[in-house]
């Protein structure tokens, strides 16, 4: 495999990339692309995935499983956790280590997530009870909400409302959601009002607004989230800026008993939230805190056993982190040399130049072509330059969409 910082001839680099797609994407993000500093010259994909719930839900133990490096305090008693505890997780990915073998890589580096705990929230948040709107503006700085929903029984731990109750558990953060939304809107209507705009692009940004944020305010008094609601591509760009909580989208995560990871379906509160999750086209993860939270004090070889023995074959991790992909529309793609293999995050339907602009503005920037060949293909060939020989290997311009499996040399000129 050719190296990043070996080929160099008239300011033209190649770079390998490899791309697959982890799942079929069903939504349009529009808050994972972020931009760093002017002095980085950088585009990175950072996605934080908010860890939400009332009380004693699971939360903080979730977070403690899943994070490596999660400190978050896991007790019997409301509002445990008072400010977000962040943690990164590697996204299991089996393709990394394949190609840091073939390239015989001195290290593997996975693509991450951040996780956010935040506090658990009650009735009334958006009036200021419990935490109140510290909360709600903590999830303002997430991308994605991982709904935690209690199904499992235990008399030893307290429930904030005294019952399992998922579709009231779920109804209340759904409703404090819409109340804070409605809040902002009426904020901000009333400083559209004054018409501050001057220019005609700021006037039709503003009129655009307006009419946005009218069609939301409806749907929220019917009881329905802003993301349910058509907008045209103008009028999303427009209302951005305001990170209204019922525009992310949302996982219902049904926290169940060990005992009931294997047919979780059969679980009258999963079959619930199930129901729910359709309804309001959010997805949803069945995953045990508690198995999860146990896996941590496994040896890695032990854990598949004991997953085994439980009636299932891999742990909550995987299938949260996949179904966030899935949710956000994220494809992973990787550089691959002889000092490091690394994952990069894009979105799904990123053309070959905006691939390599999240590694550096510069490869987008003076982008030339890319030469590609799938990934099987380049699996069965062993190398890119054995790939070349065997005639898979395909030149593609500027307006090649990334496809899963994609294995990519860029060219491009600064």
């Amino acid at each position: 495999m050719v190296l990043m910082s070996r080929v160099r001839v008239a300011s033209n680099f190649l770079v390998p990339v490899v791309s697959f797609l982890p799942n079929p994407m069903k939504v349009k993000p529009s808050l994972v692309l972020r931009r760093f500093s002017s002095s980085s010259s950088k585009i990175s994909m950072s996605l934080r995935a908010g860890i939400v719930g009332l009380p004693n839900v699971g939360k903080s133990t979730l977070f403690n499983a899943v994070v490596e490096n999660g400190k978050a305090q896991a007790a019997n008693f409301p509002f445990c956790t008072i400010e977000p505890n962040v943690g990164i997780v590697a996204v299991p990915d089996p393709r990394l280590q394949v190609l840091s073998d073939l390239c015989k890589s001195q290290r593997a580096v996975s693509a991450s997530i951040e996780f956010v705990d935040i506090a658990g929230l009650v009735k009334g948040a958006s009036q200021g009870e419990g935490l109140g709107n510290k909360f709600l503006s903590h999830i303002r700085e997430v991308d994605s909400i991982l709904q935690v929903v209690r199904c499992f029984e235990d008399n030893d731990i307290v429930h904030v409302s005294g019952k399992v109750d998922p579709k009231s558990d779920i109804d209340v953060i759904n409703l404090e959601l819409v109340f804070s939304d409605l809040d902002q809107i009426e904020k901000r209507m009333e400083k559209l009002k004054k018409g501050k705009a001057k220019d005609s692009p700021s006037k039709l940004k503003e009129e655009a607004e307006k009419v946005a944020l009218e069609k939301i305010q409806q749907a929220l008094m019917d009881g329905k989230p802003a993301r349910s609601v058509a907008l045209t591509d103008f009028e999303r760009d427009a209302i951005k800026h305001m990170c209204l909580l019922t525009m992310k989208p949302v996982i219902y995560v049904a926290n169940v008993a060990e005992s009931d990871l294997a047919e979780a379906g059969s679980n009258p509160h999963v079959k619930e939230v199930m129901n729910l999750a359709s309804e309001l086209q959010s997805g949803l993860v069945t995953i045990s805190a508690q198995v999860e939270a146990e896996l941590t004090e496994l040896p890695f070889e032990e854990r598949v056993e004991y997953l085994k023995s439980l009636g299932v074959s891999e742990s909550g991790l995987g299938n949260l982190i996949r179904a966030t992909y899935s949710l956000l529309g994220l494809r992973t793609y990787f550089t691959s040399g002889e000092k490091e293999t690394k994952a990069w995050t894009i979105l799904s339907g990123m053309t070959a130049p905006q691939a390599a602009g999240v590694i550096h503005s510069d490869f987008e920037k003076g982008f030339i072509r890319a030469e590609t060949v799938s990934y099987d293909d380049f699996v069965a060939a062993g190398s890119l330059a054995a790939a070349r020989e065997k005639g898979v290997l395909r030149s593609e311009g500027k307006d090649y969409i990334v496809q899963e499996g994609d294995v990519m040399l860029f060219r491009f000129n600064v």
